[in-house]
């Protein structure tokens, strides 16, 4: 069998080797679903107990490792995905309920609910006047009238 060196796969290898001391980076969604922020994180096997999620201050923390599935007495042909600590840091608003998110991991992706905070929900305010109040005349006072008027 013959073998070919190709300077454009070689500078591939080596520019997109993994190592398990740099954290990856994860892609993301973000979006608002009424009073809560949904994150969406591809992390496509990792295993659950891996993930770990920590809030210091405004700050969420999303931490996942993916291990190697490489037996013992096996070499890899090629390795394209990679291993290692994933990581990513998200800055919370003063307007959400940091002791109120909830994780949920399903199908290689992770969802975070992020809730919008009791007093930074929209909410109505009532206009209060100093004037006094006059009611609405009634059937019953219309009805005194015509009989004063007969």
């Amino acid at each position: 069998m013959a073998l070919t060196f190709d300077p454009f796969r070689e500078t591939d290898r080596l520019a997109y080797r993994t190592s398990t001391r740099v954290p990856r980076w994860m892609p993301m969604d973000l979006h608002r679903s009424g009073d809560a922020f949904i994150v969406e994180i591809d992390l496509p096997g990792v295993a659950p107990e891996s993930i770990d999620l920590d809030v210091d201050g405004n700050t969420l923390t999303v931490q996942a490792v993916r291990a190697s599935s490489l037996g013992e007495g096996e070499r890899w042909i090629a390795k394209e995905r990679a291993t290692g600590t994933y990581r990513r840091q998200l800055s919370l608003g003063d307007g959400l309920d940091a002791a109120a998110i909830q994780a949920d991991y399903a199908h290689g992706v992770l969802t975070v609910t992020i809730p919008v905070a009791e007093q930074s929900k929209p909410r109505k305010i009532e206009v209060r006047t100093a004037e006094p109040v006059i009611e609405p005349a009634t059937e019953a006072s219309t009805d005194v009238q015509e009989d004063v008027a007969a």
